[in-house]
């Protein structure tokens, strides 16, 4: 039997949110600490990119060891930058997982470059150097890998395969924050990787993201290309005692972050640690629950590294006895939200006709995957609530069902 959870942290005293009845997929650890940083930065009377943006990209940098961060406004401006300074364009082939949110495919097609689709390994829904592999030609320039959910990628292994082909890799971290490979962090020695620090992430700003890289050079471009191309930012505009009129040395973005949204992510930066140990803690004691309920295989961790849990997700045994949406939509009556797995973008409209080799393992995870309720503030209450959803339908084997309703497949 299990124990009563003990109460969440608040988020910074008597003004911690409240969970509703309804249990969410995901709720971000906002409290008055955040709300504070925030009013501070409006009262400060600069709101736009400044002093709490350069603060931020130092800190965060320091705790992925990286030497340089650029904030952006999302972790897709933070890709499609990336992609620009390893000076990818039309003819240039990326190699990608398709196993990810359509903005890792989509980052590439905004340099002119062709998005490669390549399978990922069962177990942590990344790529391997076999993998990427299979679908390497003369004409591939990168390999973009994704940290899938907050499950590392097995880096250590692709950065050596890419030096072995002479390709740079690339790292969507944007899951990633928080998580290890082989004791450091996710995007420690990356030549460039790109961060999202949206609300359903680990930590946020609400919208924003970064890119992380040990190259000076790379560093200064993509702080220019982040505000057009400038050669001189507004904060040094401001805080020269003489007026300096800048350059636009080439054409760039406005993909800036604010000063309010930096001031947000310090202090969520400040609580990574404890949202990490509480996410594992959380994650942990669904893998206990779950490990006696038959069809279902939760997401674990690596043996080269530890996730971080942004998502907990578990894939369906082909003879579970209902199918993924099916089941989505009983949680759902139950009260509880839950979302379909990682998506297949190769499998998108967006994508259509655009050409794929053979992808087994990222179809079998799109369609049979299902994300579930894990957020720093969960009980073990709501816990049990999805776990008894969960073993009631893998109950109804004993039904002699056959096959999985509305899954489109023999025997549905």
């Amino acid at each position: 039997m299990s124990t009563p959870a003990a109460p969440a942290p608040a988020a910074s005293g008597a003004g911690a949110q409240a969970v509703p009845a309804r249990i969410p997929v995901m709720i971000p650890w906002l409290g008055e600490e955040e709300a504070r940083a925030a009013a501070d930065a409006v009262l400060s009377g600069w709101v736009a990119q400044g002093p709490r943006v350069a603060e931020f990209e130092r800190a965060f940098a320091a705790r992925v060891g990286a030497e340089h961060g650029i904030a952006v406004s999302s972790c897709t401006t933070a890709l499609h930058l990336a992609l620009i300074a390893l000076e990818l364009g039309p003819g240039d082939e990326v190699i990608v997982p398709s196993l990810s949110f359509i903005a890792t495919a989509n980052a590439v097609r905004y340099v002119g470059a062709h998005p490669v689709f390549a399978d990922v390994e069962e177990a942590t829904g990344n790529l391997t150097p076999a993998t990427v592999d299979a679908v390497r030609t003369p004409r591939t320039r990168a390999v973009l890998a994704v940290h899938q959910g907050g499950v590392p990628a097995d880096v250590h292994a692709l950065r050596a395969a890419c030096a072995d082909w002479g390709v740079p890799l690339v790292e969507d971290a944007a899951c990633g924050i928080g998580a290890t490979v082989g004791g450091k962090s996710v995007g420690q020695g990356a030549l460039l990787a790109a961060w999202s620090f949206h609300p359903r992430k680990v930590i946020t700003t609400g919208e924003g993201g970064m890119v992380t890289t040990d190259d000076a050079q790379w560093a200064e471009r993509l702080r220019r290309l982040r505000e057009h191309g400038m050669n001189v930012s507004a904060a040094q505009r401001h805080a020269s005692s003489k007026p300096i009129a800048e350059s636009y040395l080439e054409v760039g973005y406005n993909y800036r972050m604010t000063d309010i949204q930096a001031a947000v992510g310090l202090v969520q930066l400040g609580k990574l640690d404890e949202i990490v140990t509480r996410r594992r803690e959380l994650a942990a004691r669904y893998a206990r629950q779950l490990a006696g309920i038959p069809g279902l295989r939760p997401v674990a961790d690596p043996a080269y590294g530890e996730g971080n849990f942004q998502s907990y997700w578990v894939l369906l045994a082909e003879e579970f006895p209902v199918g993924r949406d099916e089941l989505l939509a009983v949680l759902s009556e139950a009260g509880i939200s839950a979302r379909r797995g990682i998506m297949a973008s190769h499998l998108e409209p967006a994508y259509a006709g655009h050409g794929a080799a053979p992808l087994p393992a990222t179809e079998r995870i799109s369609r049979d995957s299902l994300i579930l309720p894990l957020f720093h503030s969960m009980t073990h209450e709501q816990q049990d609530r999805v776990v008894a959803v969960l073993r009631d339908q893998a109950a109804g084997r004993a039904a002699g069902q056959a096959g999985r309703p509305g899954d489109g497949r023999a025997g549905g």
